[in-house]
């Protein structure tokens, strides 16, 4: 079974690569082992290079066999973050996300070396993990039983061309649409079950950033 190091920006991210995408990559003969940047014990959050370099290395060294991705939203991402200033200021989400990950890779590269760097497959979440949920706003709210903000959440999502197009700021970023409808919203815990009801098969079919990354991974072959 090829084997998949998922560095993930928070509970949240690791729970939905537990509940979701591990049954989903298991059947493909692929083990996607998901867990939080940094120390064990914490967290998660505060994506420092630095402390995504040393997960990275830990990883790719030490297991020769896998291969190790990312699973971290743009909009959290520090300005000191490699690609982020100049991704900030692009037009486009697939410009931004692209920026991130080449600069992203060329950094590890300088630390890492570039036959390492051939088994990372880098990722960044457009804007947010909550703009998935948008993929389908009436199971949205049903997976986290407030079915009476289905008009609400997708008056929201008819906004804008895609999910994954739901923008970025402290105001307007898909996080703080929810909050700004549900004031106990409870990101790991109600994150997942609305994840599980909205389902991989509609959050692919909507977000094309996300599918790339998800076909990227079941396109892996054994390490030589």
């Amino acid at each position: 079974m090829i084997r998949v190091h998922v560095i993930c920006e928070g509970q949240t991210e690791e729970m939905f690569v537990k509940e979701l995408l591990q049954p989903e990559f298991s059947a493909k003969s692929i083990y996607l082992n998901p867990m939080l940047v940094g120390k064990p014990g914490h967290k998660g959050g505060n994506f420092k290079f630095e402390r995504l370099l040393t997960d990275v290395r830990n990883h790719l060294l030490s297991d020769r066999a896998s291969y190790c991705t990312t699973f971290f939203d743009f909009y959290g991402l520090p300005a000191s973050f490699p690609g982020k200033s100049v991704a900030t200021n692009l037009a486009d989400i697939e410009s931004k996300a692209e920026t991130v990950k080449a600069a992203l890779c060329q950094a590890l590269a300088e630390k890492l070396g570039e036959e390492v760097m051939r088994r990372f497959i880098p990722f960044v979440q457009m804007y947010e993990f909550e703009a998935l949920l948008f993929s389908d706003p009436a199971a949205f709210a049903k997976g986290i039983d407030r079915e009476h903000l289905i008009q609400s959440l997708t008056k929201i999502a008819e906004q804008f061309v895609s999910p994954e197009h739901i923008n970025n700021s402290p105001q307007t970023a898909p996080s703080k649409r929810i909050e700004a409808l549900i004031s106990d919203y409870e990101k790991p815990l109600m994150g997942t079950l609305a994840a599980l009801e909205v389902g991989i098969r509609v959050m692919r079919e909507k977000c094309l950033l996300f599918n790339a990354w998800l076909t990227q991974l079941e396109q892996l072959s054994a390490p030589m």
